[in-house]
């Protein structure tokens, strides 16, 4: 039975997914012949092959033809341009790699290295301190196609703004000074903050790399042209732009950019109620205060349906504090997140 396959499977330590991909079944297949009491195979599949199906001649043209010494550092697709240059046809794209996949033969050809898609490594925060995010964004200057740079970091756990600042250039230089700064004034010691940060020029700044090592902080990167590996000062941004005050003219002078950043920060830190945060500020959650504040909406939500009952289907709003924020969750959290 597929389902006592399954579960021995599980029980000897293997996930399911895996043992539902060796028995070619989808996940939710399983589940609903569970909930339905069925344990046998109920796939019918073909009866007869189907008629264009490549003849066992035909298969092997094409494996000959892959496995030549002058094809056999090539794709698929530049395989079957090749033979349509000399006037063969032997398979499609799809037929190629249906047939390499089939006879594991799959695999990646040349000698430069196959490409990868690893996501960085995941961090959890819980509490202030541990994990800081900063990246740099364009204020535009009075020179049309100039740029003032904005730099801000963050700490992801509490989205406090740690430290800001406005130059006229992006250089690595300044984003010592950014962190230096902030690591000093929040009392950072060597092994406790990791610093995750895109691949730009300042952050690959050598300099800046060594700073980092010799602070004990480590750095965490994205992965380049991925745009939501860095997805707390992405945010952070987001909301920048788009509050009210926010200009839609030019900056007349690196001065008044500061004197915005400024405001942004102090209104960000102690004023703006973060619906990631439980709506509590980002200052309060840095200093502390969450824990009371949410008791509190707590006790006032207890005390309006003790009041009204019948307007209370369930139970009252869940104001417990949020006690781990994750850096680049991984596949599993982000589904149980949503």
């Amino acid at each position: 039975m597929i389902l006592n396959a399954v579960d021995e499977a599980v029980a000897a330590g293997a996930r399911q997914s895996a043992a539902c991909d060796l028995l070619e079944i989808a996940p939710t297949t399983l589940q609903r012949w569970r909930s339905q009491g069925i344990g046998q195979d109920q796939r019918a599949g073909p009866k007869t092959a189907p008629k264009n199906k490549l003849s066992e001649a035909e298969q092997a043209r094409i494996l000959e033809a892959a496995n030549r010494p002058e094809f056999r550092d090539l794709s698929p697709k530049e395989i079957v341009a090749a033979l349509a240059s000399r006037g063969s046809y032997l398979g499609s794209e799809q037929s190629f790699y249906r047939l390499l996949r089939k006879n594991d033969q799959l695999n990646h050809r040349g000698r430069a290295k196959p490409r990868t898609a690893r996501r960085p490594a995941q961090y959890v925060a819980t509490g202030p301190c541990q994990v800081w995010s900063w990246d740099i964004t364009y204020l535009r200057a009075p020179v049309r196609g100039v740029f003032f740079y904005l730099y801000v970091v963050m700490d992801v756990w509490s989205r406090k703004i740690v430290n800001a600042s406005v130059e006229e250039i992006e250089h690595g230089e300044y984003a010592i000074e950014l962190i230096r700064t902030a690591a000093d004034a929040e009392g950072i010691q060597p092994g406790q903050l990791v610093l995750h940060q895109d691949n730009g020029s300042p952050m690959k700044y050598g300099n800046f790399t060594a700073f980092l090592q010799g602070l004990g902080v480590a750095a965490s990167y994205s992965r380049p042209r991925v745009s939501d590996d860095n997805a707390y000062s992405e945010a952070l941004f987001r909301t920048l732009k788009y509050r009210p005050e926010f200009p839609d003219r030019p900056f007349k002078s690196i001065e008044e950019a500061r004197q915005f950043a400024a405001r942004f920060v102090h209104w960000y830190n102690e004023i703006h109620l973060h619906s990631g945060i439980k709506f509590v500020t980002p200052a309060q959650r840095h200093r502390g205060e969450e824990a009371g504040i949410l008791a509190e909406r707590t006790k006032v939500y207890e005390r309006a349906r003790r009041l009204h009952p019948e307007r209370w289907s369930g139970r009252i709003r869940d104001w417990s504090p949020v006690s781990e924020v994750v850096l680049n969750p991984g596949r599993k959290r982000r589904e149980s997140a949503a």
